[in-house]
């Protein structure tokens, strides 16, 4: 029986996950692998096959690697969670004229839930992942999610929701690591095809990366109900027809198809009305924002005008803020303007290398007596 405990390993069959599991078993633990199938990409009518975490090829790589190690492994069907949440709210927040970010809204409402409950299930002391990031407790008992060694793989963005019943139970090996001495690893434990293993940046359920053409097949007539609106410059002025506001994105140049002598960007989104706002790039900077439906990692509470290092999208590299608890919510004002500020994506607050906490935004605005 293992001293360290028993362990739960989120086994998607890549090479980080494959990793952690091998990791954790080297160091004593008693590890059971789970696959989680959380998308049927051939149901979607995409043009490409499944893959990354959800395809057979990889459920394969991932019970392999438990036989071989000699420990247990198991597929856990969450498609239903999933569709039901995840999907859902994707397909929503584009109707509603905001940019979602779906990778932290499975990560904190669907894997890491189902992986604690199937882990009480198994008796299991702790839940893994491969993410790169680390957790720790911090000197006032909370546990804190913070950035892993190597910043260019960093996840602590995408776990900003996580909550301290699930921190408390979670250990991730990979963030004292570099991706070089992972891929090493995958060598030295004799997994060579693992180490060469090219990696997707996609959304799961959308590996062929066109999340328009996923939209249009997921509601039925919106291509007709939306094409046609208004393109409008920043005075209101019609400048031209666009396809459908679900279509387009805060900031986005490419793919305007308008002519307009000088390159202009998506600045507003108005669902209400089917209008899109061109403008210039100055027109994206911003210098204040709401952020709610929030989740505190490293405080139970934010103290009014607490500086902290905002970062408004994953590869972000942040700008310097203070933040203020308002109505629920909290008020960021940047010292400085950031660009593409979008309601719909995450919000995440950093103290040096820890997360303080994060939201969803709301709005952004400039304010001029900032």
């Amino acid at each position: 029986m293992s001293t360290k405990g028993k362990v739960l390993v989120a086994m998607s069959g890549g090479i980080d996950s494959t990793v952690t599991a091998l990791m954790l078993h080297d160091e004593g633990y008693e590890v059971i692998g789970i696959t989680m199938k959380t998308w049927d990409y051939a149901g979607s009518g995409g043009s490409k096959k499944e893959t990354g975490c959800c395809n057979v090829d990889s459920f394969n790589d991932a019970r392999m690697a438990a036989v071989q190690h000699g420990f247990p492994h198991y597929i856990l069907d969450i498609r239903d969670e999933f569709r039901g949440f995840v999907i859902d709210n994707f397909v929503e927040e584009y109707l509603a004229g905001r940019t979602p970010n779906p990778c932290v809204l499975c990560n904190t409402h669907i894997k890491w839930r189902a992986l604690l409950k199937r882990a009480n299930a198994l008796d299991c002391d702790f839940i893994a992942t491969g993410h790169y990031a680390k957790i720790r407790q911090h000197e006032n008992g909370r546990f804190v999610v913070s950035k892993a060694v190597d910043e260019t793989k960093d996840q602590s963005y995408v776990l900003w929701g996580l909550q301290q019943d699930l921190l408390c139970r979670t250990i991730l090996p990979l963030g004292p690591y570099r991706k070089t001495e992972i891929r090493q690893m995958a060598l030295d434990y004799g997994y060579p095809e693992l180490a060469k293993k090219s990696e997707s940046y996609e959304i799961c359920f959308v590996p062929d990366n066109d999340y328009r053409g996923f939209l249009k097949r997921r509601v039925d007539g919106l291509e007709e109900k939306v094409n046609g609106g208004n393109y409008v410059d920043t005075k209101g002025n019609i400048i031209g027809k666009h396809k459908g506001y679900p279509f387009y994105t805060i900031g986005q140049r490419k793919g305007l198809e308008i002519a307009l002598g000088r390159p202009v960007f998506v600045t507003k989104i108005d669902p209400e009305t089917n209008t899109i706002t061109l403008g210039d790039e100055e027109d994206l900077e911003q210098n204040e924002m709401i952020v709610a439906k929030l989740n505190l990692v490293k405080y139970d509470m934010i103290n009014p005008g607490m500086e902290a290092v905002t970062k408004i999208r994953y590869k972000d590299k942040g700008a310097l803020s203070n933040i203020y608890p308002e109505n629920g919510s909290l008020k960021v004002r940047f010292y400085e303007h950031v660009k593409g500020i979008a309601p719909g994506q995450s919000a995440v607050f950093y103290e040096e290398d820890d997360v303080i906490g994060g939201g969803i935004i709301q709005s952004g605005v400039l304010s001029r007596d900032s």
